[in-house]
């Protein structure tokens, strides 16, 4: 693969620097002559850097991949440890879903009928969140923090619900050619950007102990059953609580109870997840569960 000019850094050079990144400095240093010798190969021009994470057309090329990968997973688990975040409450769902503008014509009835998700996951991260400070300490003041990927519709819901309370509020965002791009509501530390889609699902899954997915596409489609085959096949063996929210969209789309039939999943199965339709409820069952690490 050539040098891909699309992929960024997302950290500063003072991280890349700090004590913190030394094993991203190992790494790169490690890697920095192969680099070298393949633009020499090519007949491009060579400018050498005494300290390899700096010289930044190294660090996003093809050759500086690994390195790369480790200082994305790096910074943001260097973050999350300053900040004190060790729970999350992880909201999934579409980048699609919006409330209804003013003077905006009305979509297809289905569409329209799913807008309503994006009111019910705002007041639910609201409430939950307004419940998290509720509980927390002097050292701890929020101890279980929203979640989302960080873009537009429901992801915005999430992160706002969240502002709403006056909470932190993360967002891991993802460069992707459509569609993604930060909301203003997340706490300005906590904005995080990822290449690559699996050292953003690692700090999706890590600190997770609530995972609500709202109606969406194939990204939320891969992003729940990731997690659910995770938990399946005991990769993940926390207590993990799993919300499906909006009955008429999940039962619909997924027939779970088919893939029982069939034999291609157990019975149960099914227990790991429950499918749940408004805000109170699920506040209930979000709330019990996170008692435990309190």
């Amino acid at each position: 693969m050539s040098d891909n000019d699309q992929e960024v850094l997302s950290m500063s050079a003072e991280f890349l620097l700090s004590p913190q990144a030394a094993p991203i400095r190992q790494v790169a240093e490690s890697l920095y002559p192969r680099y070298l010798m393949h633009r020499a190969a090519k007949g491009k021009t060579l400018s050498p850097q005494a300290i390899p994470v700096l010289d930044e057309q190294f660090m996003t090329s093809a050759d500086g991949r690994w390195a790369r990968i480790l200082a994305e997973t790096t910074y943001a688990e260097f973050i999350m440890k300053k900040q004190g975040i060790k729970h999350t409450v992880v909201f999934f769902g579409s980048a699609r879903i919006c409330p209804k503008e003013e003077g905006e014509k009305d979509k297809h009835p289905e569409e329209e009928k799913l807008r309503r998700y994006y009111n019910d996951c705002r007041l639910l991260s609201k409430k939950v969140t307004e419940w998290s400070l509720s509980h927390g300490s002097k050292d701890h003041p929020q101890p279980f923090v929203i979640t989302t990927g960080g873009g537009p519709a429901i992801m915005e819901a999430g992160n706002r619900g969240a502002d709403d309370a006056d909470g932190k509020t993360i967002g891991l965002n993802i460069t992707l050619p459509m569609e993604q791009y930060p909301n203003p509501y997340i706490t300005g530390d906590l904005n995080f950007d990822f290449n690559y889609f699996f050292t953003r699902k690692f700090h999706f899954s890590y600190r997770a102990k609530v995972l609500v997915a709202f109606p969406g596409g194939f990204g939320t489609f891969d992003e729940l059953f990731e997690i659910l085959t995770l938990i399946q096949t005991q990769k993940i063996t926390k207590p993990c609580c799993i919300l499906l929210y909006g009955k008429e969209f999940w039962e619909r789309v997924v027939d779970f109870q088919y893939l029982v039939d069939c034999g291609v999943i157990s019975a149960s199965d099914l227990d790991l997840f429950t499918i749940i339709d408004e805000v109170d409820p699920a506040l209930e069952l979000i709330t019990s569960h996170l008692k435990q690490f309190i």
